[in-house]
C-alpha cells in the first residue's frame, strides 16, 4: 500500500456505525501512515478500525476472576459484595431514596442514620459514623479531636498502610502533632503515662495490619492504655484497620483484635474498614462514645469524606448479614471454607482444562492477618497462559510460581469454575 492509497477519515469512518468512528479512523490512518513510511504494510484498515472501536467501548473498570488465593485482594477491589448487598445497591441506585430524608417526620434526615443502629448492635458502641475509607476515618478523627495538639503513639505502630500513606503523614495532614513513645519493639503503658501533658489531645493505638514484629517485643494491652487515658481525662482512639467482627477465638483470626472487644476494653473511638474482614464496600467506620462521634459529624471535613448512597446501601445489607447469616458474606465464606471443598473445586477445574491439582496456601490479604495461612488447592497450568488469560473477557488473574500458572480455587466460586475453564480454552486457542 502507498500513502496515496489511504482512505480519507470520512471514508473510513463510514464503515463503522459508531459515534467514536471519526476519532478512531483518524488514529488508524495516522498509524498506517507511519507504518507505510517505515516500509510496513498496515494491512486491513477496516479490521483495525473495528478492533479499535471495540477496545474503546470496553469498560476500563471490569469484573475479573480472582484465582490468586488472596481473599481481600487490594488490587482486585478487595471484598466481593454479597448478593443481598448487590440487590440493595441496585434498588437504591435505580431511583430516588431517603438518603437524607426522615420518612416518619417528613423532614430532612441524616445519611448517618441508616447504618448506625446495625453498627451499635454489631459492636456494642453508643453510636457510629461512616465515611469513604478507614484512612479518611482516622484523618477526620484526628482533625476533629486533635488539630494543633499532641497525639501520643507508640514507635512500633508508625506504619505505612498502603500506597505510601503513613501514619505520621496522616497526623501531619490533620494538623495534629505526633508524640512518639517507646521503641520499635517495646512500648509500655508507663511510656504513654509519662508522655501525656497539658497539650495532649488523645492516645492513639494503631493496629499493625500489614506486618507482624516477632521476637523480643512488647505492647501494652488495650485495657492498660484505657486506664492511662482515663487517669489523664483524654480519649483513647483504637485504629483497627481490618475491622474483624468475628469472635477473636475464631481459629482463622489468630488473635486479630475484634471491634466489639475494643469497645468493651475501653477505647473511646474505634476506626476500621468496611471492605476487609467486614466484607462490604469500601468504607471507613468510626464507632464509640456519642459525644465524640458527634464532634466528628459536625467537623467540616466530614462532608468531604462522607459515604455515598450506594456505599451505605451495600454496608447496611452486609451488616445485616453479619447479624443473621454471616455465611452469606463472601469474604467470611472464603476464609472459613474447608480445604477439602476447595480441593473439590480445583479437581473439577483441572478435569475441565487438563491441568494438575496442587496444594498451596491462600491469604486473607487487604492488610489483614498477614501471618494467617489458609490451606488451599490450585489448578496448575502452563505459564505462558497468564498474559492471554489477563487479556480475556473476563480476565482471569492467577499466580506464577516455579514456571507454572496456578489458579487458586479458594477465591473462585463454584459457579465460576466453568467460566474459568472456558477462558483457559480460549487462551489456548
Amino acid at each position: 500500500m502507498e500513502l496515496r492509497d489511504l482512505p480519507s477519515v470520512d471514508e473510513l469512518a463510514r464503515t463503522a456505525d459508531d459515534a467514536l468512528a471519526v476519532a478512531a479512523a483518524r488514529a488508524v490512518i495516522a498509524e498506517a501512515r507511519d507504518e507505510i513510511r517505515a516500509g510496513v504494510d498496515p494491512g486491513d484498515l477496516r479490521s483495525r478500525l473495528r478492533a479499535r472501536l471495540e477496545d474503546e467501548r470496553r469498560p476500563r473498570l471490569r469484573r475479573v476472576l480472582n484465582a490468586t488465593g488472596v481473599v481481600a485482594h487490594t488490587n482486585l477491589g478487595r471484598a466481593p459484595l454479597a448478593d443481598a448487598a448487590v440487590a440493595r445497591v441496585t434498588a437504591v441506585a435505580r431511583g430516588y431514596s431517603n438518603l437524607e430524608y426522615d420518612l416518619l417526620e417528613g423532614a430532612r434526615g441524616s445519611r448517618q442514620d441508616h447504618c448506625a443502629a446495625l453498627l451499635r448492635r454489631v459492636t456494642g458502641a453508643e453510636t457510629a459514623l461512616v465515611v469513604n475509607n478507614n484512612a479518611g476515618a482516622l484523618l477526620l478523627t484526628l482533625a476533629a479531636l486533635a488539630a494543633g495538639r499532641d497525639v501520643v503513639v507508640s514507635r512500633g505502630e508508625l506504619i505505612e498502610i498502603g500506597d505510601g500513606f503513613r501514619i505520621p503523614e496522616i497526623l501531619a495532614a490533620s494538623g495534629a502533632r505526633l508524640v512518639e513513645v517507646g521503641t520499635t519493639n517495646r512500648t509500655r503503658a508507663s511510656d504513654y503515662d509519662s508522655a501525656v501533658g497539658a497539650d495532649t489531645a488523645l492516645l492513639l493505638r494503631v493496629h499493625q495490619s500489614n506486618f507482624r514484629l516477632v521476637g523480643f517485643g512488647e505492647q501494652p494491652r488495650l485495657e492498660e492504655l484505657a486506664r492511662v487515658a482515663r487517669r489523664h481525662a483524654v480519649p483513647l482512639v483504637d485504629d483497627l484497620g481490618s475491622g474483624a467482627l468475628l469472635p477473636s477465638t475464631n481459629a482463622v483470626l489468630g488473635g486479630e483484635p475484634v471491634v466489639d472487644e475494643s469497645v468493651a476494653g475501653g477505647a473511646d473511638l474505634v476506626c476500621f474498614s468496611g471492605d476487609k474482614l467486614v466484607g462490604g464496600p469500601q468504607a471507613g467506620i468510626v464507632v464509640g462514645r456519642a459525644e465524640l462521634v458527634e464532634k466528628l459529624r459536625r467537623h467540616p471535613l466530614q462532608r468531604a469524606l462522607r459515604a455515598d448512597k450506594l456505599t451505605l446501601a451495600a454496608l447496611e445489607a452486609t451488616l445485616a448479614l453479619h447479624l443473621e447469616q454471616p455465611e452469606r458474606v463472601p469474604v467470611l465464606r472464603m476464609v472459613r471454607e474447608p480445604a477439602e471443598s476447595v480441593r473439590a473445586r480445583a479437581t473439577r477445574l483441572a478435569a475441565l482444562v487438563g491441568g494438575g491439582v496442587e496444594e498451596t496456601v491462600a491469604r486473607v490479604g487487604g492488610g489483614a492477618l498477614p501471618l494467617a495461612e489458609l490451606p488451599s488447592f490450585a489448578c496448575a497450568l502452563e505459564e505462558e497462559l497468564a498474559p492471554r488469560l489477563r487479556a480475556g473477557d473476563p480476565p482471569v488473574i492467577g499466580i506464577l510460581r516455579d514456571g507454572r500458572l496456578l489458579l487458586d480455587c479458594r477465591t473462585l466460586r463454584d459457579d465460576e469454575v466453568e467460566e474459568a475453564a472456558s477462558a483457559v480454552a480460549r487462551a489456548r486457542a
